[in-house]
């Protein structure tokens, strides 16, 4: 066995750090949780990897959700769907950089929060059941996507009414593309659009509030797309993801771990050893045998000492594309500004799309915009990823028709990424990036874009080891604001972690996770088997509405 493999297994029993933990200040107001956070900030000042540490704070601190269910990145699993509606490359690879851009929708439209810490062994699966994308006659344009969509606004935390669009309005729009399923026949009965209800949720708890909205509408021609996460380690905290959309022939998975520490005032977020990325293969259709690996960037926590969090973000997300047919590939780096500390923070971004070459591994040296030589761009892109992202074609490389090799590749002129300095970003819409080129196309605009609401099975279906099963007492008691039961709740909850733990160790055997391989040393988590038996169910689950209707419709 690698010393690789036995750190990766020694990782699930590592219990030996000690706590940092705050008293709760008996102040359930926002005063008594600022005070809070300031304490557990000045404990927290030196400390290397503050997510590598056991935490232990006060219920009070935190937001009524398991993290398992929080931190995914299927806010808009319509646009996910939509990856592999595309016969050519060059358009995949925007599709994909249009998903990334939303993985993180949360953030824009919900407040920023601590959810419970997951436990090892703890799962969480749910599906959605969504409308394709329209997809306009000019391929150019970013498709329409038909439900939890606004006109373009400022970031808010009111959701929409759900509204659904009527294709027989806009006859510019024609409808999205199919593709083979996969997965040996694995396809889901006849969705429904109702989100099962969990527990009843506080007014304040705008989150989970988004989660039980009814989707409404057509059911027809819904896609399911299906997700299952697991905590394979504790310390430091690891899980692994893996979402499916079988009839669009399209998956995502990956390794989350991060690395957090204190920096002045500010919660610098960064991906862990073991994440390299969300993985996006293609199993079929268009792009059959493609696999993007996109990379995170670094995220920060600002306002900690006056108690208005919110998120900037900095460094690159780089997106590889591999596999599929010969030829020539596209590879992305989109680049996040430094916020300045004075004025009001922008959020802005900018990148290229470039060429990649068979055989050639120059490329992986690229890892800032302008490393990019100018022949090799394809495209531009620039804006905000809290509202309008747009792109720009340079030179004929992103056309289906483009040269093959670099030796025969034009070499136009490199059109400059535009500067932040002479455009106005104040606010984030579409009207702050109406530039004088009308060569720029719009590739998202995430301020017309809500959270999808997911789907989950109610609690008494769910085993013991789920999220919203295994924290019901904590979640329940923190809805009622009783926060000194809640506390002890979640106490309960950790020590049983802990003394199973000592259990394991005393008998000499290690937890192995029950969804997912242990060898998470690619980055690439592996499904078990119990793991595609679980993926297998939530594809044929019917959810309750669904069911109560089927039960009433006469047979014949």
């Amino acid at each position: 066995m690698s010393s690789q493999d036995e750190t990766l297994l020694d990782l699930h029993e590592d219990d030996a750090q000690p706590a940092i933990s705050v008293p709760d200040s008996g102040d359930a107001g926002e005063g008594g949780k600022l005070k809070m956070i300031v304490q557990l900030v000045k404990k927290c000042l030196g400390v290397k990897d503050i997510a590598a540490m056991r935490l232990s704070l006060p219920a009070s601190l935190l937001e009524p959700i398991p993290n398992l269910e929080f931190s995914h990145y299927l806010d808009r699993p319509d646009i996910f769907a939509a990856i592999n509606d595309y016969d050519d490359a060059f358009d995949r690879m925007l599709a994909v950089i249009r998903f990334a851009a939303t993985k993180d929708l949360k953030y824009i439209r919900g407040k920023v929060c601590k959810p419970y810490n997951s436990v090892l062994g703890e799962h969480f699966r749910s599906h959605w059941d969504v409308p394709p994308v329209l997809h306009p006659t000019d391929p150019d344009e970013p498709p329409v996507a038909q439900v939890l969509v606004t006109a373009p606004t400022a970031s808010g935390l009111a959701p929409p009414e759900t509204t659904y669009k009527n294709p027989s309005d806009a006859a510019s729009i024609k409808s999205s593309r199919s593709s083979k399923s996969f997965m040996s026949g694995l396809t889901p009965k006849s969705p429904s659009t109702a989100a099962t209800s969990p527990q009843q949720l506080a007014d304040g708890d705008v989150s989970a509030q988004i989660s039980q909205l009814n989707l409404g509408g057509p059911v027809d021609d819904n896609l399911r797309v299906v997700y299952l996460t697991e905590q394979i380690s504790h310390h430091p905290p690891i899980s692994a993801y893996y979402g499916v959309c079988p009839s669009r022939s399209v998956e995502m998975l990956g390794v989350d771990q991060i690395s957090a520490k204190v920096s002045g005032t500010t919660l610098k977020v960064a991906p862990g050893s073991y994440n390299q990325g969300m993985f996006i293969n293609i199993t079929g259709g268009h792009g059959e045998g493609e696999r993007y690996q996109v990379t995170h960037p670094v995220a920060s926590v600002n306002g900690i000492l006056r108690g208005s969090f919110y998120i900037t973000v900095s460094d690159t997300t780089i997106i590889t594309c591999t596999g599929g047919r010969h030829g020539q590939k596209f590879r992305t780096i989109i680049e996040y500004k430094e916020q300045s500390w004075l004025g009001k923070p922008h959020f802005l971004l900018e990148g290229v799309i470039h060429t990649v070459f068979e055989g050639d591994t120059q490329h992986e040296e690229w890892t800032k915009v302008k490393h990019v030589p100018h022949s090799r761009v394809a495209a531009v892109l620039d804006g905000s990823w809290r509202g309008v992202i747009r792109w720009k074609r340079v030179g004929s490389r992103s056309y289906p028709a483009a040269t093959q090799s670099a030796s025969s590749s034009p070499n136009p002129s490199h059109i400059a990424l535009p500067s932040a300095s002479n455009r106005s970003y104040g606010a984030a819409s579409k009207a702050d990036l109406t530039g004088p080129s009308a060569e720029f196309n719009t590739l998202i605009d995430l301020s017309t874009l809500w959270i999808i609401p997911k789907q989950v099975r109610p609690l008494e279906k769910q085993l013991p080891t789920e999220s919203r099963k295994l924290w019901e007492g904590v979640t329940s008691r923190l809805l009622k604001k009783d926060f000194s039961e809640a506390t002890k709740e979640k106490v309960v909850i950790e020590q049983k972690q802990r003394d199973e733990a000592a259990e394991r160790k005393k008998k000499g055997v290690s937890f192995v996770p029950q969804y997912f391989e242990e060898d998470i040393s690619s980055g690439v988590p592996i499904l078990t088997e119990e793991g595609r038996k679980a993926i297998a169910e939530e594809l044929q689950e019917i959810d309750e509405e669904q069911g109560e209707a089927e039960a009433k419709t006469p047979r014949a």
